[in-house]
């Protein structure tokens, strides 16, 4: 039973990762070029401003390679050439599991080769080595925010339905590949992004569509519906003690007030949220979308045997990252800012990160509690963090105490919510070592318990260094999350 006051033993604390993010080396060993390796950094845009979306046109002109555009993503934090010594580090801190993604192209360069990259391959077979050394789990996503760019081009990504056999393709070849290495799966890292970001989501040039905007995305997520549930099957199938998962970006959505109207349209905001995780557990639509479907006209294209699979290939656990609530209100415009990542409207109880991320702890407790009550699904939280701006000390210091109440809060949240009755895993921080951000591809918003020497420019000694967060970590994983 996991009504108890402390963590269960066996509990998986660690931290996680995304190939895109770290690896670097993007041409090295026969890689192909990802969706990834096309965002963008710009140095004047502002905080809150995204640049995770490509078109076309952008594409066409970055392909040539005469752009003078930065793309950080391309060599990440060198850890392709440097994994040994960050492993040894997530080591030290006591890690029991180590959350992290295979990149697509490295594996199969464009997507459409039939014999996989072996070089790609044996890669990722010296992490699991060097893991098992130090006995951390790994648990891998699938597909993370990046498709051979080839597949964009060729096939404008998931809005085709090619795209299933590929990802099966895929995912079968890391199946047989690390079966006697890998036990925990991710099919596909934060399915909902494509409401945010179709080009991040499904790698989906949006002006090349001839429909709107949502029917794109939601006929993109029943091709990842589809693949995601035959990856399952195949995984069971090769490996039939694993266990695959699905994710979600968890937005916990508040009501603006108790007005009526204001806590309908939270209701609505939660539906599209938890649409996700209800048809890849429950296996089938939900009803609740019928009418949103209608109202938005929007039509999903099905192939018969397609109900079948998603009935009979359900997720054995719920992986979801958390970093904020979000306020839902009845307004006029409340339909065109539904289910974007950061709501408009500001909760005056909270306060903001740097950038300007609601910072809410009990909202952790919160969705962990509701998302255990609707499913009744091993839960694992595998990202949460705080993105702050570090200071490296002539010493070598980097004193983050702002991270560690963060993290302390929300881990505190997360032993409440075992107590409540809630079956949780384990828990994967977001990153334990400074990354490139997804949403700006920039590495000055640091999550890190490990800082690395290296600017938005590419430039720096790439030295890692602990930060004052990576001793207390150590000290929570120790005591099994008993010292906070």
């Amino acid at each position: 039973m996991y009504n108890n006051q402390r963590f269960p033993e066996g509990f998986l604390w660690g931290g996680a990762t995304a190939a895109n993010q770290i690896e670097g080396a993007y041409e090295e060993d026969n890689k192909g070029l990802s969706t990834s390796d096309f965002a963008v950094f710009e140095p004047n845009s502002e905080g809150k401003d995204f640049t995770f979306d490509v078109n076309s046109k952008q594409l066409e002109e970055y392909l040539k390679g005469d752009s003078d555009k930065l793309f950080p993503k391309r060599w990440g934090i060198d850890f392709y050439h440097r994994y040994k010594e960050d492993i040894a580090l997530f080591a030290e801190m006591g890690f029991k599991v180590f959350r992290m993604s295979i990149s697509w192209p490295r594996i199969f360069p464009t997507g459409l080769e039939e014999e996989p990259n072996e070089k790609g391959l044996q890669f990722y077979d010296d992490i699991f080595d060097e893991l098992k050394k130090y006995n951390i789990e790994p648990l891998v996503t699938i597909s993370h925010y990046e498709i051979p760019i080839t597949l964009t081009q060729k096939y404008n990504g998931w809005e085709s339905r090619e795209m299933i056999d590929l990802y099966v393709k895929f995912a079968q070849t890391l199946f047989e590949r690390y079966k006697n290495k890998v036990k925990y799966w991710i099919t596909f890292n934060e399915m909902n992004m494509s409401l945010t970001s179709l080009y991040t989501g499904a790698g989906i040039l949006e002006d090349k569509l001839k429909v709107s905007k949502k029917q794109a995305a939601y006929q993109a997520t029943h091709h990842q519906f589809v693949a995601s549930s035959l990856a399952m099957k195949a995984g069971h199938h090769i490996i039939p003690d694993a266990k695959i998962g699905c994710m979600i970006c968890r937005l916990e959505t508040y009501a603006a007030s108790s007005k009526p109207e204001d806590q309908l349209q939270a209701l609505k905001e939660d539906h599209l949220n938890l649409f996700y995780p209800d048809v890849q557990v429950r296996g089938e639509y939900p009803s609740y979308m019928n009418r949103y479907f209608e109202e938005n006209n929007i039509s999903i294209k099905k192939e018969p045997e397609d109900d079948a699979i998603l009935k009979n290939n359900t997720a054995d656990f719920i992986a979801f990252s958390y970093y904020m609530t979000y306020i839902a209100e009845d307004r006029p415009d409340s339909e065109d800012i539904s289910g974007i990542l950061i709501s408009q409207i500001k909760n005056p109880y909270l306060k903001l990160s740097q950038w300007g991320w609601p910072i809410d702890p009990i909202g952790f407790r919160i969705a962990l509690n509701k998302l255990y009550d609707r499913y009744q699904k091993p839960l694992f939280p595998v990202e949460n963090g705080l993105g702050a701006k570090d200071i490296l000390e002539s010493d070598g210091t980097i004193h983050d105490q702002y991270r560690i109440d963060y993290l302390k809060q929300h881990i505190a949240q997360m032993k409440e919510a075992i107590h409540d009755g809630v079956e949780i895993i384990g828990y994967t921080t977001w990153g334990p070592i400074d990354l490139i951000s997804c949403s700006k591809s920039e590495i000055s918003k640091r999550y890190g318990f490990i800082y690395v020497d290296a600017d938005d420019f590419g430039k720096g000694s790439y030295d890692r260094y602990k930060k004052d967060s990576f001793y207390w970590y150590k000290k929570v994983i120790k005591s099994n999350g008993e010292l906070l």
